[in-house]
C-alpha cells in the first residue's frame, strides 16, 4: 500500500491524495456471521443512504398489544459502534436496558456489519445517525464507543438538549485530524501526500479536518455526559480525556478504568452496570 501510494505520487499528488482518502475510510475487516439470539427478538429496520441499505434493530420492553400512550412511552436509547466494529457487540447492553424498561435501538454503520457500502467517514456516520434520530427518534439517552461516540456527539451539536438527556461516551475518538495523522505515519507517507491527504478530507468533509475535534463539540451544556476512558488504551490516548477534564465542563462526570484497555472497557461488568444506571 506504502510503494502504491509513493509511486503515484511521483506522477499526481492530487491523484495520490484521491486513492489513500479511499484507502483511509475503508475498514479492513467486516463483521459477520449469525447474530446473537436477542437479534432475533429485535425488530429489523431498514433505510437507504448513498445508494446503500442501512441495517438496524429495534426492541421494545413492550408487546404491540400493550403498546404504551405518548405520555408514558419509555425512555429511548441509541447505540453507535466504533470502527470496525458492530452493534451486535453490544448484546449485553441491550438486555441490561431492556430489563430497565428502555427501548433500544442500534445500526450498524455504513460498511460495517449488515449494512451495505465499503466505506466509512465521520460525515457518513453524522449523517447515519441524524436520519435514526429523525426516523425512529426523539431519543433521551445515547451511548457511543470511539468513532461511535464522536459521530454522536457531532450528530447531537445542534440538537435540542436538556438536563434529562444522558450522554455515555467509552473511548471516544478525539478527532479526525489525529486519526489521519496517526494513520499516515503508520504508512511513513511522504510530507506532501500527508497535505494532500488533509486537504481532500477536508473538502468532502466541507470542514476542515480539525473541526472535527471531540474537544470543540463535546461542549453540550444541557445534556448530562459520562465520559469513560481506561488508562491503558492503546488506541484512544489517555490525553484526550484529561484535556477534556480540565476545561472544567460541569456536566461531564469521568469514569477511569485500569487494565480494560480499548474494547474490554466496556464488555466489564461493573463499568456496563455504571452505564447502564447512568442512562
Amino acid at each position: 500500500m506504502r510503494a502504491q501510494l509513493n509511486i503515484l505520487s511521483l506522477v499526481s499528488l492530487r491523484k495520490t491524495a484521491e486513492k489513500a482518502f479511499r484507502i483511509w475510510i475503508t475498514p479492513r475487516k467486516r463483521r459477520k456471521g449469525k447474530l446473537p439470539p436477542i437479534f432475533e427478538t429485535g425488530e429489523a429496520l431498514t433505510f437507504r443512504q448513498d445508494g446503500h441499505t442501512i441495517r438496524g434493530h429495534r426492541w421494545q420492553p413492550y408487546s404491540d398489544a400493550l403498546r404504551p400512550s405518548a405520555e408514558t412511552a419509555p425512555r429511548k436509547v441509541l447505540i453507535a459502534h466504533g470502527h470496525g466494529s458492530s452493534s451486535r457487540v453490544f448484546v449485553h447492553y441491550i438486555a441490561a436496558l431492556l430489563k430497565k424498561g428502555y427501548e433500544v435501538v442500534a445500526f450498524d454503520a455504513p460498511g460495517h456489519g449488515l449494512s451495505g457500502g465499503k466505506r466509512l467517514f465521520i460525515t457518513d456516520y453524522v449523517r447515519m445517525l441524524s436520519a435514526v434520530e429523525q426516523n425512529y427518534g426523539p431519543f433521551q439517552s445515547w451511548m457511543g464507543h470511539s468513532l461511535g461516540g464522536l459521530a454522536l456527539v457531532l450528530s447531537l451539536e445542534e440538537m435540542p438538549l436538556d438536563a434529562s438527556c444522558r450522554l455515555v461516551l467509552v473511548a471516544p475518538a478525539p478527532g479526525m485530524e489525529p486519526a489521519l495523522a496517526e494513520w499516515a505515519e503508520m504508512l511513513e507517507l511522504p510530507a506532501p501526500v500527508v497535505r494532500g491527504l488533509t486537504e481532500h478530507a477536508g473538502e468532502v468533509a466541507g470542514h476542515p479536518l480539525e473541526w472535527y475535534s471531540l474537544r470543540r463539540c463535546i461542549a453540550l451544556p444541557d445534556a448530562q455526559i459520562l465520559y469513560v476512558q481506561d488508562e491503558g488504551d492503546e488506541v484512544i490516548s489517555l490525553d484526550e480525556a484529561k484535556k477534556i477534564r480540565s476545561d472544567g465542563h460541569k456536566n461531564i462526570r469521568f469514569l477511569f478504568t485500569t487494565g480494560l484497555g480499548h474494547k474490554k472497557v466496556y464488555k466489564d461488568q461493573e463499568v456496563l452496570d455504571q452505564i447502564v444506571d447512568f442512562l
